[in-house]
């Protein structure tokens, strides 16, 4: 709850310690519902009697506001810059009672109301100074689902300071994606691309795939708003969950900080290795935790006036250089390498007060991550390191298409407008944009390709391989931006407060990579043969060929690789309308409606995905149920849909080529690990294109199905919140998320091609085929209209019904119950104590595919052809069933502080992914081990079991002393504490093409990071 200095029905509270106050104030979560405001600023609403006048001023800045009480006594100023202000009541221009210290959130509303006897003697009344409360009052003004976390509270509790998403764990329903997503988040069950990220008003996310956000310095950041569901009219493109950000302004007082975080290696644990489940030694640490890890960080901030109370600057700057070493894992070509990472974050803002009811605001941010490799052999039998082999480069890139660390610069304006006492506008327009970079640079000259030995013998003789770094390379010129405007209105007319408004994006893009040496070369056993089988008649030839003596070593090669590139853009505009309907004194009904439209382009400018009048109905309630704010009950339901992102143009409407061609052969090099001997004329070495990728520009037009129809959910949520004796809040809130549509690809021709033989048209339609890249946007479990482009300019539309093209009807159920108990600070404590029971069932996590951590966003495997989605009802990859939250702070004196943020986990589910027994089908579309098949029968997704509860406890300690006249902060911070490096996935892709299974099964995929200190000293001062 956020702390207010009066509640609603206006009792003054006692006065409170200073102590008791500056904690009180700074280590409280906004876990209520608020009144649906601007994404960066918020409101005061209350009552007085009738014809009343309310002051509201900031010493701080100079800005003031005064409103009139209308006929029912009520108030509200929106759109208020976030800050501490005064609200006083005016009797004959005097002032005759007041609150101070009122704090305003992020879209959020703050009640202040004064409850004043018609029969009293204004003359009489003395001014009121009240400076605490000792439990604000339960917000009864909104519907929604959040977690509002300010800027004392990231000094005070031990958050780690890598991203935004780490401040947004702290919300209940969110849980980490897969780490091959880099620092993401899903939220309610939705998969770590659907969610949307704010500063200032201007949208940071990742303008490429939607995975995760532009970054800032953690001294910029005023306050943090989670909106976890049951978000308002405003709010949009998501599916997930929101995280608004609005960073500091200058005031009327120079004040700034400087700060120094250490994280030593010599008090970090070592990262855990990772074992086979033969308890052979795989790799040495493991690919998310560098061993020998040291981290230093210099933080700084500043902010004043340039003109008091008129015009103020604020800037903030974070410098953070790390170093740790890494091995790949054990082959014949290992590497080790000595990473030296390198961020640099700034921020400057100008707040100008043109007057009291005119407000400019500019802020630049710049967001820069650079690592830089060496990179050399590694003996894993003598442990020891070898030879200098290069190094790697990379800006901006976390080495996947889905690049969670997409950097860049963000420049935001906004201007607020109070035109009249109800009628309140805002408008904004911003830009981003960002370069992206990665350079492999080896001894030799020519870079080695990629080994992959999949083969039992690989546990004891795997193939060589001179290849290190990443195994695909970045194109260059890759970069990305985004650029977009929105305009609000608000108006307020008798119980009625309206708010329409209107935004306008274009997020563009320039993305491609390709293998480093051309082609990736991967071993596998032969087994049975149903490998060689499959590939036989993917290409079109007589199964009789396959001859087990052309594999007298029982080993067969495969050469493939993806490559990608192109430029795309994608545009996105929505205008919505939105009533907060005050019915009666206890109930407050919202009203709103959205409507959106996405477009995406390819690389030539031409739309091959557009959906038009994507209307989202938003309905909510709250119900005060004494009168006095001590009692809340509140419902919302709502629609909200996603477009796709521009990273699809790359894969799904750019020219890709993806060859793959099976090869016997009779020996491997020695040094590079390429195979020789390769039979270049067998039939079944013949080039296969997966997903019919064969480098033909795909005809917009044929990109797509016909009227695709967008990606939506459906979400209710249902709560209540009480206020308990000594201070203590409680509440309980239930939330039902249910996916409606999605959209993702499909790349079976089959029923195109008998549709096409059925009607005559054979020819047509192959040629068709052969002219498409083989896959189609299109909503999975629904009927379709195929588009197919026989010669370039003819065009010849295929429908088909769902139960022709096959599919299963899309499904993802999220239920979520969760419950908290929250001590205000008092008697030198403060705690938040949460438990979130949550449930995440279906057949798709969504726009991703996390079991395999793959990267193509909205093209995943998972709907390439109807056999891959057999057996896949089940617990989805990011469920996390049982969630416990603690969040704490002791302050015995002005001195010391101690904090925790604890956060215990049940583990996610494990599937089985296989090969398709030939008794079922075999493998229709050349994908090898790519079912839910294990052991030739079905392995229903989540069968497995589960993967152990993870625990992780942090700890901090602060040393504030008084004779530095408690301006030094010295900090020690204990990250998990515990040291349990628990699996958090594992790999889950156990056989290969022909059944046999793979070595890799089940080995670890990830940990919890290891255990680690950070050393902490700042320095506040003021000018």
């Amino acid at each position: 709850m956020n702390f207010n200095n009066a509640n609603r029905s206006g009792r003054i509270a006692p006065q409170r310690s200073r102590l008791a106050l500056a904690v009180g104030l700074c280590l409280t979560l906004a876990s209520g519902i608020t009144l649906a405001q601007s994404n960066a600023t918020g409101t005061i609403f209350g009552q007085a009697e009738p014809g009343e006048t309310i002051h509201i001023e900031n010493s701080q800045t100079g800005f003031k506001r005064d409103l009139t009480t209308d006929s029912a006594g009520r108030y509200r100023a929106p759109s208020l810059p976030i800050g501490v202000y005064t609200v006083s009541l005016l009797k004959d221009g005097k002032q005759v009672d007041s609150r101070t210290g009122v704090q305003t959130s992020i879209s959020s509303g703050t009640e202040v109301s004064f409850n004043i006897s018609p029969a009293a003697n204004a003359t009489n009344l003395g001014a009121v100074q009240v400076v605490g409360n000792a439990l604000p009052a339960i917000d009864v003004s909104s519907v929604d689902s959040r977690a509002v976390i300010n800027a004392d509270q990231l000094a005070k509790l031990p958050i780690a300071r890598q991203s935004i998403s780490s401040i947004a764990l702290l919300a209940p329903g969110t849980t980490p994606a897969a780490r091959g997503y880099g620092n993401a988040l899903s939220f309610g069950g939705s998969s770590a691309s659907e969610n949307a990220y704010y500063v200032n008003g201007f949208s940071i996310t990742n303008p490429l795939t939607g995975v995760s956000s532009r970054q800032l310095p953690y001294d910029a950041i005023d306050q943090t708003q989670v909106l976890i569901g049951g978000y308002g009219a405003e709010y949009g493109r998501s599916t997930g969950g929101v995280i608004n950000v609005v960073t500091k302004s200058g005031t009327n007082t120079w004040k700034g900080d400087l700060q120094v975080l250490w994280a030593p290696e010599q008090l970090a644990q070592t990262p855990r290795s990772v074992y086979l489940r033969n308890g052979t030694l795989y790799q040495r640490g493991n690919g998310f935790a560098g061993d020998d890890r040291n981290e230093l960080q210099y933080s700084g901030s500043i902010g004043g006036p340039l003109i008091k109370d008129k015009l103020f600057f604020f800037a903030a700057a974070d410098w953070i250089r790390s170093t740790d070493t890494a091995w790949t894992p054990k082959t014949a070509g290992s590497t080790i390498q000595n990473d030296t990472n390198k961020t640099t974050r700034y921020l400057y803002k100008f707040n100008w007060n043109i007057t009291d009811n005119h407000i400019l605001e500019f802020t630049a941010t710049g967001d820069n991550e650079q690592t830089d490799s060496q990179i050399y052999q590694y003996n894993y039998n003598t442990m020891q390191t070898m030879g200098y082999l290069g190094h790697q480069y990379t800006k901006n890139y976390n080495g996947t298409q889905t690049n969670a660390t997409p950097g860049g610069n963000v420049y935001i304006g906004r201007y607020t407008g109070y035109i009249t006492d109800d009628l309140t506008i805002n408008a904004m327009y911003g830009k981003s944009n960002s370069d992206h970079v990665q350079t492999i640079t080896g001894l030799g000259g020519t870079p080695c390709p990629s080994i992959v030995d999949n083969r039992a013998i690989a546990a004891t003789n795997p193939a060589p391989s001179c290849q290190f770094g990443n195994t695909t390379t970045l194109m260059p010129g890759s970069k990305d931006s985004t650029s977009g405007w929105s305009f609000n209105i608000d108006y307020r007319i008798a119980s009625h407060s309206i708010k329409l408004g209107m935004d306008n994006y274009s997020l563009r893009a320039t993305w491609g990579s390709a293998p480093v040496a051309g082609t990736q070369y991967r071993y596998f056993d032969v087994g049975d043969g149903s490998a060689i089988v499959n590939r036989l008649i993917n290409l079109g030839l007589n199964p009789n060929l396959y001859n087990p003596a052309d594999f007298a070593n029982g080993y067969y090669v495969e050469s493939t690789g993806l490559s990608t590139g192109t430029s795309a853009r994608t545009a996105q505009r929505s205008q919505y309308i939105e009533d907060t309907w005050q019915i009666t004194d206890r109930w407050i009904a919202i009203i709103g409606l959205r409507n959106e439209q996405f477009t995406n382009y390819n690389g030539v400018g031409q739309a091959y995905a557009k959906e038009r009048n994507q209307l989202d109905p938003r309905l909510g309630f709250s119900w005060d149920v004494y009168g006095d704010s001590s009692l809340k009950v509140y419902g919302n339901a709502g629609r909200y849909h996603l477009g796709l992102p521009t990273s699809v143009a790359v894969r799904g409407a750019g020219p890709s080529t993806f060859p793959s061609n099976y090869y016997s052969f009779t020996g491997i090099d020695p040094t590079t690990g390429v195979p020789t001997g390769i039979s270049t004329g067998a039939p079944y070495s013949q080039t296969f294109y997966n997903n019919g990728a064969n480098g033909t520009p795909p005809d917009a037009k044929t990109v797509s199905v016909q009227n695709l129809k967008t990606y939506y959910q459906d979400e209710f949520i249902l709560g209540a919140d009480k206020q308990l004796a000594n201070n203590w809040t409680v509440g309980v809130k239930t939330m039902y998320r249910v996916l409606r549509n999605l959209i993702d690809d499909t790349c079976d021709s089959r029923p195109l091609q008998a549709w096409g033989d059925a009607n005559g048209l054979h020819d047509q339609v192959a040629a068709g085929l052969a002219a498409s890249t083989g896959c189609w946007l299109y909503n999975p479990g629904n009927g379709a209209t195929f588009t197919l482009s026989p010669a370039p300019g003819q065009y010849l539309s295929v429908p088909l019904t769902a139960r022709e093209i096959g599919e299963p009807k899309a499904k993802r159920q999220y239920y979520m119950i969760d419950f908290y108990a929250e001590h205000q600070f008092s008697d030198k404590w403060y705690g938040k104590f949460e438990y979130t029971f949550s449930r995440s069932y279906g057949n798709s996590e969504g726009q991703l595919d996390s079991d395999i951590v793959q990267a193509d966003v909205s093209t995943t495997e998972s709907w390439d052809a109807p056999e891959l989605m057999e057996n896949t009802n089940g617990p989805l990859a990011n469920d996390q069933t049982h969630q416990l939250r603690i969040l704490g702070v002791y302050q015995p004196t002005e001195e010391w502080r101690f904090s925790t943020v604890t956060r215990i986990t049940s583990g996610t589910p494990i599937s089985c992914i296989g090969a398709r027994p030939l008794s079922a089908g075999g493998d229709p579309v050349g994908y090898g081990a790519a079912y839910f098949w294990c052991n030739g029968k079905p392995a229903p997704r989540g069968s497995y079991g589960r993967n152990p509860w993870t625990y992780n406890i942090n700890l901090s300690a602060a040393w504030i002393p008084a004779f530095l006249d408690h301006k030094f902060t010295f900090t020690a911070d204990i990250f998990n504490l515990l040291g349990h490096q628990t699996v958090t996935q594992l790999f889950q892709s156990c056989e290969n093409a022909s059944g046999t299974t793979v070595i890799n099964c089940f080995r670890p995929r990830s940990f919890q990071d290891p255990r680690y200190v950070r050393l902490g000293a700042r320095y506040d001062f003021s000018l």
